[in-house]
């Protein structure tokens, strides 16, 4: 059953590309049956997340292409150093192997884990822990293809519906609290502004 369509899919994110609204048209209203985003308030907070989370639509993976100085000031734990950020920059296989090691279910930095599971999806899952859970939720191999995470639309938006359900953000969402599914998703509450446009804009076209 179709929840919410393309013209209104446009209205909510009006700068997202009418190619991706009908690319993740079918996987967005899948998704709200396959994990219970089943009620108003749950849909339009939902809509409101992935919007954020991809740039309207725009982004299914992890944009690690760091300047030495935005490694420093981003990841300063894993480059202590001027000269290691400078090695490392503008490279994101190396960043991930670094910055993601040996957490998360991953390898350490030589294994390659690190950008094999970097961050893909309309919410970004990253870590091989998550990207295996997926795997057994949805029946699909993401731990031998973790690229359909980004190439496969329904599987984006599903990488999305999962991590919304594991993190329970339907209660939050019955409570209509943003600021917590947003703590929840992003670990503090950067974007808050733009995601509560995107949910004051839902609210209206789906009369919520």
């Amino acid at each position: 059953m179709e929840i919410v369509n393309a013209e209104q899919l446009h209205e909510i994110m009006p700068n997202a590309k009418q190619e991706n609204i009908l690319l993740y048209q079918h996987g967005i209203n899948k998704v709200f049956a396959d994990f219970e985003i089943n009620t108003p308030l749950r849909v339009v907070h939902f809509l409101a997340q992935i919007a954020h989370e991809s740039g309207s639509l725009r982004y299914v993976s992890e944009n690690l292409n760091y300047s030495a100085k935005a490694l420093r000031a981003v990841f300063g734990k894993y480059f202590p150093i001027d000269s290691d950020a400078e090695e490392f920059a503008r490279q994101p296989e190396k960043i991930a192997n670094r910055v993601y090691a040996n957490r998360m279910g991953n390898g350490d930095e030589a294994s390659g884990d690190g950008w094999r599971y970097h961050g893909r999806g309309l919410i970004q899952l990253t870590g091989k822990d998550n990207y295996r859970h997926f795997a057994q939720s949805v029946g699909k191999n993401t731990i031998a293809r973790p690229d359909l995470l980004q190439t496969d639309p329904d599987l984006a938006v599903a990488a999305a519906g999962w991590y919304w359900d594991s993190r329970n953000l339907n209660a939050y969402a019955d409570h209509d609290d943003i600021r917590e599914i947003t703590r929840r998703i992003n670990g503090g509450y950067h974007g808050l502004e733009d995601r509560q446009q995107y949910l004051t804009r839902a609210k209206s076209v789906l009369g919520v």
